[in-house]
């Protein structure tokens, strides 16, 4: 990439233009005027020349002759949009006409002229297709990393931080070269049954071990890495891989979990590169086979959250999403009360039904109301705007998780947990100590979004209701589509809430799309148009938490957590404190489910030792894993509300990584202060919930 590309977009002074006409002096005039202008002129007199003129000295704009022998305009405009796809055409012309412009308008032109055009307007039409064309680089997803300095050049720009990237590099050789730690060491090599209580009981597969096995043992079996070996006297045996090899997977999987953290967290590369490059080391280290890579890149959680894209598609498209907007936003008559009433209202409802599809589906009308707003207001852009209500859509949607068994995945790991060591709990019973949380929580979400993001705003008021209903109003009166979408709608959430179990959350949703094609919904270059990035990074993130539980690198970290913490964490309600701190770390980089279940089954016979109720402590286990706020990757809740933050026109991500990780900490911390003050010390003292 030339200096020259690499100064574009950041403060770059002189505007660089090609003129391509084949009537010399008209050429040479123009480009003289042009450069007297302060612009950086070149040219060309065919298409040919153009071309190459385009793919070495990189103008931001081309003002291109319709007719032109041996190759047209309209040929060469194709060839250079091939090979630049953000370079700005003006077309201009002598032989203009309303067809001439609407055939060039097909191939994406940014303006059209004919001659005699002044010196003035031309002047004018290049700064505006300058400037478009940082726009046109976000829409096609081009980076440009900038010089001056090689400190410039270690921050990059989003999706290039070169620096990141080395940082990257430097702790992932750091921690997989790194000494077997011996307490990994002690994991993998203790035979399960050789203490009453033993460590390794949180192992995420340890119901599945056998008497006397380890977790070497076990894992080498499940991965494949039993080797034949021939004794002296011919007979052959299948040896099980040495403990340090598995620790040096486990320890790879720790260096997978730190560096895509860091990739996810700084932008160092395209979020669905860094979801790529998951699997790629789980490949190159041998983790697992390259069956069990592919199948966990395709658990049910990953199929689910492709599926409800494609619906929230079809659902857009049919107009049907206006209508549930005007019932869950209609009293948002303001941002106000788009966070006192909307807020909680969505956490309730998310305890009980898919948090992730009311996200889908409420999502792309917040878009709706933002594109709206920012219109009437005359602005380009306000980002501010769509961070407060998609970054508040999400975070209120992830704390409906305590709120019911129903809400998710990771409590009915819990359950199965509490099965295992012989606890019970009713649905009631779950409803009675987790609900009361769920509107307190989305309340002071409201909260810290209308004192900390909305003074940032720069509309300076947004009717939601009155804008959804406004949209509402324009499509008229449900259609036939509208009524099959929703009865497809009402089978899915039905589906959902009866057949979870048995179908898992993504068969339903495969089914639902298999229908709206059926009845003429949905088609294929619908599902093609999803964002498949987001769908990439969820499958990574669950690949990475089904290797870091495999090779024993989760429980290696929950018990190295816990190890750190004070005497006085370590029991009664320090123990549920904890469990609820070390849960809602580390459920912002695995997912849920898995946290759980790496988790889960340390605190709860830590809390049987210790005098604790093994409920609350259980319980508390679940609850914090719905506080994944903080990374993208935490929850399938973030990732479609970042995938449906674009500007539909540029393709500027208007919700980014930096967003999630500085309020999603923020309100990060607020949901352990307000599970540790409004829960554990307040209504379950009340109730006198550890006495259940």
């Amino acid at each position: 990439m030339s200096d020259q590309d690499q100064k574009t977009g950041a403060g770059e002074q002189r505007v660089r233009v090609l003129i391509v006409d084949d009537e010399d002096r008209f050429r040479e005039s123009l480009s003289k005027q042009l450069a007297m202008r302060g612009l950086e002129v070149f040219d060309a007199s065919n298409g040919e020349d153009a071309i190459k003129i385009v793919r070495h000295d990189n103008p931001q704009v081309v003002i291109l002759d319709q007719k032109m022998p041996v190759m047209d305009g309209i040929q060469a405009l194709k060839e250079l949009k091939r090979i630049r796809p953000e370079v700005q055409i003006i077309m201009h012309t002598g032989h203009g006409s309303i067809e001439s412009a609407r055939v060039t308008g097909k191939h994406d032109v940014f303006s059209y002229l004919e001659k005699p055009s002044s010196i003035d307007e031309i002047v004018d039409t290049v700064n505006r297709a300058a400037a478009e064309r940082v726009y046109a680089m976000a829409k096609h997803e081009i980076t440009v990393v900038p010089s001056g300095g090689l400190k410039q050049w270690l921050v990059g720009v989003p999706n290039a931080r070169p620096g990141a990237l080395l940082l990257g590099v430097a702790i992932f050789l750091a921690i997989i070269l790194m000494p077997p730690p011996a307490q990994l060491v002690t994991f993998l090599s203790t035979p399960k049954g050789s203490s009453d209580i033993e460590a390794i009981a949180g192992y995420a597969d340890y119901r599945k071990m056998a008497a006397g096995e380890t977790i070497t043992e076990y894992y080498g079996k499940k991965a494949s890495l039993y080797h034949e070996v021939v004794n002296p006297d011919g007979t052959k045996v299948k040896q099980p891989p040495t403990v340090d090899a598995v620790a040096l997977r486990a320890r790879v999987m720790v260096g997978v979990l730190v560096v895509s953290a860091l990739f996810w967290a700084t932008a160092a590369m395209p979020v669905g590169i860094t979801a790529l490059l998951t699997g790629v080391l789980m490949y190159l280290f041998g983790v697992f086979p390259a069956d069990m890579v592919a199948k966990a890149y395709a658990k049910d959680s990953v199929i689910f959250i492709f599926g409800v894209l494609a619906f929230a598609a079809a659902i857009s498209k049919t107009g049907l999403d206006r209508r549930i907007g005007i019932l869950l936003l209609g009293t948002s008559t303001s941002l106000w009360k788009f966070g006192l009433i909307f807020a909680p209202l969505l956490s309730v409802t998310a305890a009980f039904l898919s948090e992730h599809a009311l996200v889908a589906f409420i999502g792309p009308i917040l878009m709706l109301v933002y594109m709206g707003a920012i219109n009437a207001a005359g602005l380009k852009k306000d980002r501010a705007l769509a961070v407060f209500m998609m970054l508040m859509l999400t975070l209120c949607a992830n704390v409906g998780g305590p709120g019911s068994p129903a809400a998710g995945g990771r409590n009915a790991v819990m359950l199965g947990i509490f099965s295992d060591y012989g606890i019970k709990i009713t649905f009631a019973e779950w409803v009675k100590l987790g609900l009361p949380f769920v509107p307190v929580m989305s309340l002071v979400i409201a909260l810290y979004f209308l004192l900390v993001v909305r003074r940032k705003i720069q509309v300076g008021s947004v009717n939601i209701a009155a804008v959804v209903k406004r949209e509402g109003q324009k499509i008229g009166k449900m259609t036939p589509d509208e009524y099959k979408a929703a009865g497809v709608l009402l089978i899915l959430i039905a589906l959902w809430v009866t057949m979870s179990e048995t179908l898992g959350m993504g068969g339903p949703v495969l089914l639902a799309l298999v229908l709206l094609n059926v009845l003429g919904i949905l088609r294929w270059k619908d599902i093609n148009g999803i964002h498949w990035d987001v769908v990439a990074l969820y499958a990574a993130a669950s690949a990475m938490g089904y290797g870091l539980a495999s090779t024993g690198a989760a429980l290696w970290l929950a018990n190295g957590l816990i190890a750190v913490l004070p005497e006085f964490l370590k029991s009664g309600d320090g123990l549920i404190v904890s469990a609820s701190l070390i849960t809602g770390f580390l459920t912002n980089f695995m997912s849920d489910g898995a946290t759980v279940a790496a988790v889960g089954p340390i605190t709860v016979p830590m809390a049987t030792l210790s005098g604790t109720s093994p409920l609350l402590v259980g319980l508390i286990t679940a609850f914090a894993s719905s506080f994944a706020h903080f990374l993208i990757i935490g929850t399938p809740n973030n990732a479609i509300c970042y995938s449906l933050a674009r500007d539909p026109e540029t393709g500027e991500q208007l919700l980014t990584t930096k967003d999630f990780l500085v309020h999603g900490f923020a309100v990060w911390v607020l949901s352990l202060l307000v599970t540790w003050v409004w829960v554990v010390f307040g209504y379950w003292k009340w109730m006198g919930a550890a006495a259940m």
